[in-house]
């Protein structure tokens, strides 16, 4: 089973990727990293740090990583498009709280993911431990 793991340069996604690799390393199951992009529509990362990061998880896991940087600007599309793309069992995502208005204006990325995705959706919170959700 491969678990696709959305992931973001903050809090919420370290959150996503500790649980990924957690997951991956219980399961052996492969692990697909996909790294979104900032608010303002530039890359995470660049090229080096994309690869550097791939084997840093690789050597926690022990199992095999691939990390992705889509370019699109719609976030919730992008981690369901690899999802769709690797054949996932399983999608991993941080939540990160909005106010009502902030929905309203900018509508949720972890709703639609959970809404459309595919396959079973684990969406995990700062504070919450890995093996606890295992």
């Amino acid at each position: 089973m491969t678990i696709v793991v959305g992931y973001r340069l903050d809090q919420f996604g370290e959150v996503a990727l500790e649980h990924g690799i957690t997951r991956a390393r219980a399961t052996s199951s492969p692990l697909v990293l996909v790294c979104v992009s900032r608010e303002d529509g530039r890359p995470a990362l660049k090229a080096d740090e994309l690869e550097q990061l791939r084997a840093q998880i690789r050597d926690k896991t022990g199992t095999e990583v691939s990390v992705r940087q889509p370019s699109g600007d719609d976030t919730s599309e992008e981690i369901l498009t690899v999802a769709r793309e690797v054949k996932a069992g399983l999608i991993i995502i941080g939540l990160r709280p909005r106010t009502a208005v902030g929905k309203l204006l900018m509508g949720s990325t972890a709703q639609r993911i959970l809404m459309d995705a595919p396959v079973p959706v684990l969406a995990v919170k700062p504070g919450q431990a890995a093996a606890a959700v295992l």
